[in-house]
């Protein structure tokens, strides 16, 4: 069964290996008869900065209302990014701050401490490469852009499942190595 999927990758480089890794999903989830929609955030012209906070009144540039459609288009929703200081770049920090809104990914009810999550019923998946190994990120550094994007973000607007594969240490990786890793991520595109 055909997926409606979105692909955002979250590098400021669109030819980093990043990008080379979201163009491997695209192309195995579109081979598989998925529809694909793809926002690479360094091609978007928005300012990531929401000046007064959430009370503030900011209209949306365009390409972020773009942005919104693709999102609620979509059933699964795949992001590929850096872990640069233990989480995403600001350029992608920046696009959530702006797109994740309340009215759009969140909803707070009236009179109480709970919301509505208002992009519940799709899932995800993070392609996140690191320079350090994987298994350091997980039992050191306790994953703090992991739980930041999987429960604060994507879990706090009701996105879930949300998968996870920790591709590293990229730096001084081989050629092979990296050819495994796009390998790889095609697969998960074949069955997403």
């Amino acid at each position: 069964m055909s997926k409606r999927i979105l692909v955002i990758l979250g590098h400021p480089n669109e030819n980093s290996f990043c990008g080379a890794l979201s163009s491997s999903y695209v192309k195995s989830a579109e081979a598989s008869g998925n529809e694909v929609q793809f926002i690479a955030l360094s091609n978007l012209t928005f300012d990531p900065v929401r000046h007064e906070g959430y009370g503030g009144n900011q209209p949306l540039e365009p390409d972020l209302v773009a942005a919104q459609a693709a999102i609620s288009w979509a059933q699964h929703i795949v992001f590929v990014y850096p872990t640069w200081w233990g989480t995403m770049p600001a350029l992608m920090k920046g696009f959530i701050d702006r797109v994740f809104l309340p009215g759009f990914g969140f909803k707070y009810r009236q009179g109480s401490v709970f919301w509505d999550r208002l992009l519940a019923g799709r899932s995800a998946h993070l392609i996140v490469t690191m320079d350090s190994p994987p298994w350091y990120f997980r039992w050191v550094m306790r994953m703090p852009g992991h739980n930041q994007m999987k429960r604060s973000i994507l879990g706090f607007c009701g996105i879930k499942p949300v998968t996870i594969l920790s591709i590293g240490p990229v730096k001084g990786s081989s050629i092979e190595k990296r050819e495994r890793w796009l390998g790889r991520v095609a697969e998960m595109a074949g069955r997403a």
